[in-house]
């Protein structure tokens, strides 16, 4: 049972940090209650309609296909030998390297009309015909399946994980009932798994309604697109907050969805000692379909974009490489350095106030701070537009009634806006990280440094920090990649002529200037394979274990 709140140092920092991440939520909700404009009701006549019908048909669809790619891969790497699986048990987290939206313009290149592959379709008379058949790639059907392929990886993780847990004594004991292979995966498996694979599954639809990128450049109306125009075009921070409203309250039923299947997860923990899982061997054809299978995901999340932006900037040759090594790169790397830093700084306060002064405070606040990673990056951006601005009006006219000194845009004109912005977004990630290490240090470290003599910041200095070193650079990797990638936020926020390496590629690939963009685009997608390998590692160090 926690202790009663008491206002201590720690818990008053938690607070401040948990008010930040909750800032553009408050504003998002107060804005319902600023009264609806002329924009507001112009999108209720004409797109509301149109939002709610393609948000809700874009993330079915790509639910379906993550669920149906990401069960059945984790399925066969687990349970099913075949050629290839030790590749594939890590190259199915491959597409995690890749921004959705990167895989769109890649795709788009290649499947569009004269794009490569049809040209070379009507350039073969044998296939020729087919091109009248080909389907249109920019689309809503385009857009899932970018999406279910690329966030498939969210569900493989959680159902491998769920199905490594199981016993093979259940597999065994379903076998002697009757059920084959696969069927023991529908009937004991999956029943069994179906709490893990939920929890995944609540991420990649939490995923898509955030996604901007592969919506905008299809040019699927979606929320999420929806809240940009508003702001950009209808030039109506009110609407676009108040449409933002909207969004976060689906939102909010997800994390609601996500927490419940975490809950029930609970009840299907594996014991310590049970028995192994015993994979059998596929026979040659049903071994052929198994490797198309794993083949599939891989190819369409990041072998197909990888290579093409590999061959336009090597083979082809990017005109604006050196611009891009010049000055989108350094200003990147060095906003997603400070950024990272200070989330892990920020997350490293959270976790540890509510480890050493744990209270209701404490432990309200570390909830909260881990809420911004399930908010839209145009949620984000529309709710800290105002506040921020407010703040830089009042820190103007202090400065000047006590100074005589204007201040300008502290905040709103320059980078302070998108790194706190990047703090909303990536927090969670950051602190999710710290408190999984800080579950596996036991109580009692506490409680015998205590008794040493060593109060609470030589408790954090000496003992607690070096055993989170490893989940302090895991925490600094992922939020520093997840900056790396970010569009809507830095899109948003940005200071004029400020542009990042995805705000970048994001302007050219809209001017139909793919090309140009091959080297950022190829960059990028090579930082993110960074916590990809460390994953791959960690994951492979687990199962290792006797």
């Amino acid at each position: 049972m926690r202790p009663s709140p008491r206002l201590s140092g720690w818990a008053i920092a938690c607070l401040l940090v948990a008010a930040l991440i909750s800032l553009p939520v408050l504003r998002v909700l107060a804005s319902l209650f600023q009264g609806f404009d002329d924009a507001w009701f112009h999108l209720v006549q004409t797109r509301m309609a149109g939002y709610a019908t393609a948000t809700a048909l874009l993330a079915a669809a790509t639910g379906v296909i993550a669920a149906a790619t990401g069960v059945g891969t984790a399925w066969l790497v687990t349970m099913c030998r075949f050629p290839g699986r030790a590749v594939f048990r890590w190259a199915l987290l491959l597409p995690l390297a890749v921004p959705a939206w990167l895989a769109a313009y890649a795709w788009t290149d290649l499947l569009q009309f004269a794009g490569p592959v049809r040209s070379w379709l009507r350039a073969t008379p044998a296939v020729a015909s087919l091109d009248g058949w080909f389907p249109e790639i920019r689309s809503l059907g385009g857009a899932a399946v970018i999406l279910g392929f690329g966030l498939g990886p969210y569900v493989f993780l959680a159902a491998r994980t769920a199905f490594q847990g199981q016993s093979g004594v259940a597999m065994e004991l379903g076998r002697t009932l009757g059920r084959g292979p696969w069927g023991s995966f529908f009937h004991v498996a999956l029943p069994m798994a179906r709490p893990g694979i939920a929890a995944g599954l609540v991420l990649v639809l939490m995923e898509t309604l955030a996604d901007f990128g592969v919506a905008d450049y299809f040019a699927v109306d979606t929320f999420a697109t929806g809240v940009y125009r508003a702001w950009k075009s209808l030039e109506s921070p009110t609407a676009a907050a108040q449409l933002a409203s909207v969004l976060l309250g689906a939102v909010a039923v997800l994390v609601l969805a996500e927490g419940l299947a975490r809950r029930r997860a609970r009840h299907h923990a594996p014991t310590q000692r049970q028995a192994p899982l015993r994979p059998f061997r596929l026979g040659p054809l049903a071994a052929s379909g198994a490797f198309l299978a794993c083949a599939l995901p891989v190819a369409v999340g990041f072998l197909g974009p990888a290579l093409l932006f590999a061959h336009m900037t090597l083979a082809e040759g990017d005109e604006r490489s050196r611009e891009v090594l010049r000055t989108h790169a350094p200003r990147t790397l060095g906003l997603a350095a400070g950024a990272a830093a200070l989330a892990v700084a920020l997350a490293l306060t959270v976790a540890l106030g509510d480890r050493l002064r744990g209270s209701v405070l404490t432990g309200s606040a570390r909830r909260v701070a881990g809420f911004g990673y399930a908010l839209p990056g145009t949620v984000i951006a529309v709710g800290l537009l105002g506040p921020l601005a407010w703040i830089d009006l009042h820190l103007h006219r202090g400065a000047v009634r006590l100074f005589g000194t204007p201040t300008g845009l502290l905040l709103t004109g320059g980078v302070a806006a998108v790194v706190i912005g990047y703090q909303v977004r990536f927090l969670g990630v950051a602190l999710a990280m710290i408190e999984s290490g800080l579950g596996r240090v036991r109580r009692s470290v506490d409680d015998a440094a205590r008794s040493l003599g060593a109060g609470g910041w030589r408790l954090t200095l000496v003992v607690l920090l070096p055993l989170l070193r490893a989940p302090l650079l895991a925490a600094l990797l992922l939020v520093f990649v997840d900056v790396v990638k970010e569009l809507p936020v830095t899109l948003m926020l940005r200071p004029f002529d400020f542009d990042t390496l995805a705000v970048r590629v994001y302007q050219l690939a809209s001017d139909e200037r793919l090309e140009e963009a091959s080297s950022a685009a190829l960059a990028i997608i090579g930082l993110g394979l960074l916590p990809v390998v460390v994953l791959s590692a960690l994951l492979t160090r687990r199962e290792e274990r006797p």
